[in-house]
């Protein structure tokens, strides 16, 4: 199975420091739903894993943020895309939960969710603590410029491997570059006879 983990704010859609409250603040990125199709002809399962603390912080209830996923969905389906399951942590920071990344537990469920290892996975997103959760699972890490990307680049600390795009479709356009063919090798020139000794007779 080829998988690969998505955060949602900053990368599939735009980002805001007041939260996205309402499907109507939901505003995909250009060109991000386009590469969700993309990895989905490619064969590849998409998951999203999300921090919402917005729910802790009363800004918005399950049924809006059901409402919001639900236009996620429908615009990627416009597209030829689709999401394959929809992780998120609904905590605050205060709560120390497992599941609000930096923390591994949403990598984890999905894990078993879906019954793989995600050893080398792709995981892309816009802050430190998404790369740092999908690293403490075996994830390949992946930084986008978009979101707080720009901001997340600059101030470093970025876990090992971690490769930059400016967003995700250049990523996916990276990742579904066809592998050049290795050239054939020629075969060895066959190694002549060696020349008789002197005064050998023939």
């Amino acid at each position: 199975m080829k998988m690969i983990i998505l955060d949602r704010d900053g990368v599939i859609n735009q980002d805001s420091p007041e939260f996205i409250k309402s499907p109507a603040e939901w505003l995909p990125i250009p060109g991000s739903l386009e590469a969700i199709a993309r990895l989905n002809q490619a064969g590849y399962r998409v998951v999203i894993a999300s921090n919402q603390s917005g729910i802790a912080r009363e800004l918005f209830d399950m049924n809006i943020l059901n409402a919001i996923h639900q236009k996620l969905h429908a615009c990627a389906q416009q597209v030829g895309g689709s999401i394959d399951a929809i992780f998120f942590c609904p905590h605050a920071a205060i709560d120390n939960c497992d599941c609000r990344k930096p923390k591994s537990g949403m990598f984890e469920e999905i894990a078993k969710r879906f019954k793989i290892s995600l050893k080398g996975v792709p995981n892309v997103g816009d802050s430190l603590r998404d790369l740092q959760a999908g690293y403490l699972s075996g994830c390949t890490p992946f930084l986008v410029l978009t979101g707080k990307g720009e901001k997340t680049f600059e101030t470093g600390g970025l876990p090992p491997g971690t490769t930059v795009f400016a967003d995700l479709a250049a990523m996916v356009g990276a990742l579904l570059k066809p592998t050049p063919p290795t050239p054939p090798t020629a075969p060895p020139s066959p190694t002549p006879p060696a020349p008789p000794a002197t005064g050998a007779p023939t």
